[in-house]
């Protein structure tokens, strides 16, 4: 098992749709949630696709943005997504490790789904605001102070 972190123009074809298709498993038909996977922030430089893959397999993948660009100075992890099968090993911590790491020198935030803060909690991560609810799903802002 592999976990690592390239920008988009790293990503060969069949990783791309691997990817793609993973958000879309999870987050559209899993959850429910038609909303738009491909928001244009993929592609941008200071973007991070972290994939977990067993050989070819894609198993996990994570979204870190560098919300710099967008005049917000953070970083941004999103995206978070394991596959069914995969869920339940404790792999969810090799993303974030990943993420965390590529995401150094400024704080980091996220849009945690709601039972999921603990999880987050245990990188560092603490509630900042209130509760909302996004595609039908309460989510809570949270963010990682690093300076």
């Amino acid at each position: 098992m592999r976990v690592v972190g390239v920008p988009f123009d790293d990503l060969d074809a069949a990783t791309a749709y691997a990817v793609w298709r993973l958000r879309q498993e999870v987050f559209v038909v899993e959850q429910h949630c038609p909303y738009p996977d491909l928001d244009g922030r993929d592609p941008e430089p200071g973007t991070r696709h972290v994939l977990l893959q067993d050989d070819d397999v894609l198993l996990g993948y994570a979204r870190v943005l560098d919300d710099a660009d967008v005049g917000a100075g953070e970083w941004r992890i999103g995206r978070v997504v394991l596959a069914p099968a995969a869920r339940g090993r404790g792999l969810a911590a090799a993303l974030m490790d990943i993420a965390l790491q590529l995401s150094k020198g400024r704080d980091v935030v996220l849009d945690a789904q709601a039972p999921l803060v603990d999880l987050y909690s245990g990188f560092g991560f603490v509630v900042d605001g209130a509760e909302f609810l996004e595609d039908g799903i309460p989510h809570v802002p949270m963010r990682l102070t690093r300076s």
